[in-house]
């Protein structure tokens, strides 16, 4: 069934498509409560191989001897087989049941449009987050949303939530659930019936305007879908996070997103030009959407960064480009990790970045060699020599090592123009060419690497990511802070292992740079493994903002962060956010309480 015209974010071209709508059905590969496809995932093998699952990404079936070895070496010594599953199910938690709220639900929504199913409530009621995913496997969850609805069209989101206002009871949004910031725990304390209400099914392109260059897209569009629809008529949305396979348009609007690929298309708040809301007392919308304009206080940019708190995102219309002629790969390596940042502090003068440009430090170079699959007679020589050209000739030490991968987009003059610049000033500033084979290899790496998560705490690690945005002159004192505060706590706490954190450079600003650090531990027989784990994780977040670093760049607040916001916001801009709250949601009918706004009729 095609999506009808709709006066949503209407444009003056006359020259729109409308693209068959996306079946909600298409999430059904997606499991339940772990990372990503159901037919993909790392195991250990017989032999003490590792392998990654099925056979959608370029690692999987591939033996990769040397992963399991980095783990013992930089993690454990005396990691072993995997950890009994845990008997106890989280879905055994008890609901609030509210008879009328789902009758009425029911009617508006029809037949299996609202559930009370217990794994449908739990996959609504947690995202990514380390502990989350820690409490699934030993039944921690302590408060879920009681009823699942999924509205299939604007309309019904006004409704749904004309009857939590009536009835008494509050939402909480749910699109991908692929939040890492505690964004979707129900507060404890809430004794109202929750309703988790998913955008499964908003989920179409509605139109494509090709000669504005526009798209409507409904907020329950995961990002997968987003790139084949727009792909089959030659446009990208260019959005492109670690998380595109399974987050949701609405998500990114909600937690102000940053793609991989930001160089060229921009932040989610440059690609988005108009927005549709529910807000308590209605629809928040505009007219038209146009290039730019200025009206004044513009109550849709409330939405961004807005993580639940004052509404349910419906659509938007976004920009989106005409699909690169050329794309090509490229990487680069360099001696250190403080060479590799003169490279992209030179790099960023450039006004035409690549789409993308991503540097790591050594630990996560070796990690990204321990995923290399086994080689051939040829690719074991082929190793050797290129590690004898590297100690004896450039003299690099391998324990030093840092190395950045690019991604070229564009026409091929401005790609071919692109590349000279880049290399050019990479050998200018110390590094050595390391081929489009690498560059590719670990861009496309994030995807299947996601994964690597959750195979860690089958086995006892504990692992994380968090991000920061850090100026050019702080990089170097963030990154040696961060390391030196994890290393002398985890020590001090006595904690079996080695702490494993290493750092990567995701996106570049003219001021600045996106850093993520990655942060894991040996967590079998710890007493409170996620407890020990998130000391280590609060000494890091306080070591990034005492030495220059922002709480976040593009994760969001959600409730793990919220603390640490008066360390950041003055007071009044404190009573400013909390003021908006109440008078935009005197109920608290968007009650899951994000950033610490609460209202002060909660149940």
């Amino acid at each position: 069934m095609s999506s009808t015209p709709s006066d949503v974010g209407s444009t003056p071209s006359d020259v729109k498509i409308y693209p068959e709508a996306k079946e909600a059905s298409t999430r059904s590969d997606e499991p339940g409560n772990v990372w990503g496809f159901s037919d993909s995932g790392f195991e250990r093998t017989a032999a003490g191989h590792v392998t990654l699952q099925g056979t959608r990404y370029a690692l999987a079936g591939k033996a990769l001897p040397d992963l399991w070895p980095f783990f013992l070496e930089h993690v454990g010594e005396t990691l072993g087989g995997e950890l009994p599953k845990p008997e106890t199910p989280a879905v055994t938690l008890p609901r609030v049941a509210h008879p009328e709220l789902e009758r009425r639900l029911g009617e508006l929504l029809g037949d299996g449009n609202v559930s009370v199913d217990s794994a449908a409530r739990v996959r609504c009621g947690h995202g990514h987050t380390l502990d989350e995913v820690h409490a699934l496997r030993h039944g921690g969850l302590r408060r879920i949303p009681d009823v699942v609805a999924s509205p299939q069209s604007e309309d019904e989101v006004v409704e749904v939530v004309r009857l939590a206002r009536e009835l008494g009871a509050c939402l909480v949004p749910y699109g991908g659930g692929t939040n890492v910031t505690h964004a979707l725990l129900c507060p404890e304390n809430e004794t109202r019936c929750i309703i988790a209400l998913s955008t499964r099914r908003m989920n179409r392109v509605r139109w494509i305007d090709p000669e504005n260059r526009l798209a409507e897209i409904e907020a329950g569009a995961v990002g997968r879908h987003i790139v084949e629809t727009l792909g089959r008529y030659g446009l990208v949305l260019g959005h492109e996070p670690d998380s595109i396979e399974f987050s949701t348009l609405g998500g990114w609007i909600a937690t102000n997103a940053s793609g991989m690929k930001k160089n060229r298309y921009g932040n989610i708040e440059e690609i988005v030009v108009d927005l549709r809301a529910v807000g308590s007392d209605g629809v928040i919308s505009h007219v038209s959407a146009l290039p730019r304009e200025s009206i004044g206080t513009d109550v849709r940019r409330l939405f961004f960064g807005s993580e639940g708190n004052f509404g349910i995102i419906t659509s938007a219309v976004v920009r989106v480009a005409k699909k690169p002629a050329v794309q090509q790969y490229g990487s680069f390596v360099f001696p250190d990790f403080q060479t590799g940042v003169a490279f992209l502090k030179a790099l960023s003068a450039d006004q035409t970045l690549p789409a993308s440009v991503r540097l790591v430090d050594n630990l996560q170079f070796r990690l990204g060699q321990a995923l290399k699959p086994k080689p051939s007679a040829i690719g074991r020589q082929l190793r050797t020599l290129q590690k004898t050209w590297l100690t004896l000739v450039k003299r690099f030490d391998l324990e030093q090592i840092s190395a950045c991968t690019i991604v070229y987009e564009g026409d091929e003059a401005e790609v071919n123009a692109q590349r000279a610049r880049v290399t050019d000033l990479a050998l200018d500033t110390g590094g050595i060419d390391g081929g489009a084979e690498n560059g590719e290899r670990g861009y496309q790496l994030t995807f299947g690497i996601a994964y690597l998560r959750d195979f860690a705490l089958r086995h006892g690690v504990l692992a994380e990511s968090m991000e920061t945005t850090v100026p050019w002159t702080k990089i170097l004192d963030v990154t040696q802070a961060v390391r030196r505060r994890v290393i002398a706590l985890h020590q001090e706490l006595g904690l079996p292992g080695r702490a494993f954190i290493s750092c990567r450079i995701s996106q570049l600003y003219s001021s600045g740079v996106c850093i993520y650090f990655y942060l894991a531990i040996d967590g079998r027989d710890l007493p409170d493994p996620c407890g020990s784990y998130a000391k280590l994780e609060h000494e890091a977040r306080r070591a990034i903002l005492e030495n220059g670093g922002a709480l976040s760049h593009h994760h969001g607040i959600g409730q793990i962060r919220k603390d640490y916001l008066p360390q950041i916001l003055s007071e009044a801009a404190l009573s400013w956010r909390q003021r908006t709250k109440t008078a935009l949601d005197p109920e608290g009918v968007f009650g899951v309480g994000n950033q610490g706004l609460r209202s002060t009729r909660r149940g």
